[in-house]
């Protein structure tokens, strides 16, 4: 279960891609692209829920949060969800995730 952990901010933008992109700094290509940055928790998870239910299973979604409950929730979601964090790496004042979607 995840804790309340506040209010989310103005405005997150989301970015969709139809191909893989590929990134050199994690060194693995995603299908989608989810950026979360400005929203709060719980809402980062909830939308990586979402989007993930879209993709098929094996599919990699690249989310982008900069929530700081982002780094216990997100890991969380992945073991009781049955979906793989495979990476995580700082971007900027942000942190990427790379959850590929269990099945």
């Amino acid at each position: 279960m995840i804790a309340s952990c506040g209010q989310s901010a103005p405005r997150a933008g989301i970015l969709w891609t139809s191909r893989p992109l590929r990134n050199s700094s994690i060194g693995m290509e995603w299908t989608q692209e989810l950026d979360a940055r400005g929203l709060l928790c719980p809402l980062p998870v909830l939308k990586a829920r979402k989007r993930l239910g879209a993709l098929a299973p094996g599919d990699v979604l690249k989310m982008v949060a900069d929530d700081p409950a982002a780094i216990v929730d997100v890991p969380h979601f992945c073991a009781e969800a049955g979906h793989e964090l495979v990476a995580t790496e700082e971007e900027g004042a942000a942190r990427a995730y790379l959850i590929r979607k269990g099945g």
